[in-house]
């Protein structure tokens, strides 16, 4: 108490701030500002929102549960206080809100509550190499729990000293199998934590089988997904079975037929889910906006080849074969100068490293650098880092599977997507990374698409894939019926717009009815 009296009358005593330094450090800890002010306003559609329209009993049984705050560093949101109550409370659950809205933070408060209420010592985390050196950072910064990064040549030398003192341990899914397997002599895990659960949605991947191991043994497992299914509805029911077999063989099963409220009722013992739009009211404006161009001359050339080649990526790159005629590319530029003249930050994002370096080269300013696959963790981290300290206008340029998972960037506010992707997901987390809780701009998003082409078949089968996630995974009201006919992998996309493409141009090449030839 004395420290603190001391700390508040120092306070009191400091000049006010100016405007522009409040305004600067809002835009820097904006998060924090919401939370605050979230706690004196939350009223009754809030709580209903950010409880993820659990059944009633449920949502009772979370709120009761208690939340200790003292080994935690940071204010937590009203639903992400709730989110760290459920995922205790229930003890084996999956928290599949949407990117963006703090999942890491809500498993580190579970975390924390069980090291400074219940005396637990040990944790694990497992997630894919590229957010390794995030999580570790978050345990450090937002917590008072040691951390130890399970990778690399010193990992046997982190292990040990993990095992001795306690806290947080961080490895990936090939590390995971790499450790002693929890039957094994060891420190007790008090909870298992997987982040980007739909890693291990394939259940005879080795990586799954580890997972499985350890979640059978854990008493509390937490799985951490905005995407809890991508291809197929039983995806979503294999993730349920890693932590509750007997809900996903019988309730996934029998209620899936009774209607959504009590399938609702039903799963929710195991999944809780809660988006942007229903939590966070204060977040700037997303501004989407499809940009339709024509392929250039040596563009169609280039698509007309990969068509009759059979090969799908060759199709979705021809936009930019011809770099000096590109439209794409063209209306890239424009947009990365109207960016530069406001000031603003970029996101350019496509699938292929072969686009992204054109891009590079076409822009005429250097990017702050590349994430793409072949980037280690800790140097996406300094990319991101460097990224986010440029005073004023900066691009960033990231392949979608490697910039669109686990990295913080809402210091940008224009997002460029260079082509329609595969997954919808990847475009969301992909946008995710800038409009996120933290952001105080409006954020804009550009996707570029070529008429006539590929990027049109994507988009109509594509829309079919969002709506199947709008109806089985978007609300916490997932299904689990006719598993096949929500089957629609990536495989089945291009081998279908391939076929859709050779029909259509070997139709506009034939001669027309009573014309020579």
């Amino acid at each position: 108490m004395p420290t603190l009296l001391a700390q508040v009358s120092t306070d009191l005593l400091r000049e006010p701030p100016s405007a522009l330094d409040a305004w600067l450090d809002f835009t820097t800890r904006s998060a924090e500002y919401y939370a605050v002010l979230g706690e004196l306003t939350s009223g009754a559609a809030e709580l209903a929102s950010s409880e993820g329209l659990l059944p009633a009993e449920v949502a009772a049984r979370v709120r009761l549960t208690p939340l200790d705050d003292t080994a935690r560093r940071v204010t937590l949101r009203g639903y992400q206080e709730f989110g760290a109550r459920f995922a205790l409370s229930q003890r084996r659950t999956i928290l599949g809100d949407e990117m963006g809205l703090g999942k890491t933070v809500q498993a580190l408060a579970a975390l924390a509550h069980l090291w400074s209420a219940e005396g637990a010592r040990h944790f694990l985390v497992v997630a894919p190499a590229s957010v390794l050196l995030g999580w570790v950072r978050e345990v450090e910064a937002r917590s008072a729990l040691p951390a130890y990064r399970l990778h690399g040549q010193d990992r046997a030398a982190a292990r040990a000293e993990w095992a001795a003192r306690g806290g947080v341990a961080v490895t990936t899914f090939d590390g995971l199998r790499a450790l002693p397997g929890p039957e094994a002599p060891g420190p007790e895990v008090a909870m298992l934590v997987v982040d980007e659960a739909h890693y291990v949605k394939n259940r005879a991947a080795l990586r799954s089988l580890a997972v499985a191991a350890w979640a059978e043994r854990v008493e509390r497992v937490l799985f951490l997904t905005g995407t809890p299914m991508e291809n197929r509805v039983g995806e979503f029911r294999d993730l349920v079975r890693y932590l509750r077999p007997a809900l996903a063989d019988e309730v996934l099963g029998r209620d899936a037929v009774a209607g959504a409220v009590a399938f609702r009722r039903a799963v929710a013992p195991v999944y809780l889910r809660r988006n942007q739009v229903d939590v966070l009211a204060e977040l700037p404006e997303l501004v989407r906006v499809d940009e339709w161009e024509e392929l250039s001359p040596g563009d169609l050339v280039a698509y007309r080849a990969a068509v009759a080649g059979g090969s799908f990526p060759a199709m979705r790159r021809a936009a930019y074969a011809d770099p000096a005629g590109s439209a794409k590319l063209g209306r890239l530029r424009e947009i990365v100068a109207e960016a530069r003249e406001n000031g603003s930050k970029v996101l350019v994002f496509s699938f292929f490293r072969e686009v992204l370096a054109t891009v590079g080269a076409a822009l005429g300013e250097r990017p702050v650098g590349t994430i793409d696959g072949s980037v280690s963790a800790p140097r996406r981290e300094e990319l991101a880092d460097r990224f986010a300290a440029v005073d004023g206008h900066a691009v960033l340029l990231c392949q979608i599977q490697a910039g669109g998972v686990g990295l913080n960037l809402q210091a940008a506010s224009v997002v460029v997507l260079c082509e329609p992707q595969v997954k919808p997901t990847w475009e969301s987390q992909a946008v995710a990374r800038a409009h996120r809780m933290g952001q105080v701009r409006s954020v804009q998003v550009h996707r570029l698409l070529a008429a006539d082409s590929v990027d049109e078949r994507m988009l109509e089968l594509l829309a079919r894939k969002e709506r199947l996630f709008d109806r089985y995974a978007r609300h916490s009201e997932v299904a689990a019926s006719a598993d096949e006919a929500a089957d629609l992998s990536e495989a089945a996309i291009a081998r279908r717009i391939v076929e859709d493409e050779q029909r259509r141009l070997a139709g506009e090449a034939a001669p027309s009815p009573g014309s020579p030839g």
